[in-house]
């Protein structure tokens, strides 16, 4: 991973996210009922205070302090303990079947998109549209690009589309992405 991220719109935070995989899915995990760029800033606040982001810190942490660590103010995410468990429970996945190297995911056997999208659905706190995201984002800002992924990623992959995180590439297209989803919750409730 070598293109600079602007999900969290913070520098470190987006340096981390830029330069450590997991730190990135972990990060898409906590994207969830909490504003996009608070969930993305998660990652840098367990490196803050655990010395670093480690993936295997993470998962070997004693289960009720990594929940206090996580859940201190500010906290990674509004269900700070629910996610902690989420995030050790993400980390000990791509450990057991990656090896820890969350890269893997999307390298190992060269997969296709299909594939892909099928190993993104297998980790805890991904479904469908989390799954179908991040490989948009694969796609569309960091250049992994298994053949069929546009198919896979389905609408998240449109060029130019202001839909998800897969879409946000500064402050303004965040602005963007946010008023879509707000646009997209109205509908819902008038159908």
């Amino acid at each position: 991973m070598s293109r600079k991220l602007c999900l969290a719109q913070e520098p470190n935070a987006d340096e981390l996210l830029s330069t450590d995989a997991f730190a990135l899915l972990l990060g898409m995990m906590l994207d969830q009922q909490y504003p996009l760029e608070h969930a993305f800033r998660g990652p840098m606040k367990l490196a803050d205070r655990m010395g670093g982001f480690d993936i295997r810190k993470i998962a070997e942490a004693e289960p009720e302090e990594f929940e206090e660590l996580a859940a201190t103010p500010p906290a990674i995410h509004r269900y700070g303990r629910s996610m902690a468990r989420r995030a050790q429970d993400l980390a000990r996945y791509v450990i057991e079947n990656y090896d820890g190297i969350t890269e893997r995911i999307w390298t190992q056997g060269d997969p296709d998109g299909k594939e892909v999208l099928r190993r993104l659905k297998e980790l805890p706190g991904y479904g469908d549209q989390k799954a179908r995201i991040f490989l948009a984002l694969l796609g569309k800002q960091l250049g992994v690009t298994p053949k069929g992924w546009e198919k896979a990623a389905g609408a998240y992959s449109e060029k130019g589309s202001r839909r998800s995180a897969a879409d946000i590439t500064d402050a303004e297209s965040l602005l963007e992405v946010r008023a879509f989803k707000k646009q997209m919750k109205a509908a819902a409730k008038q159908s």
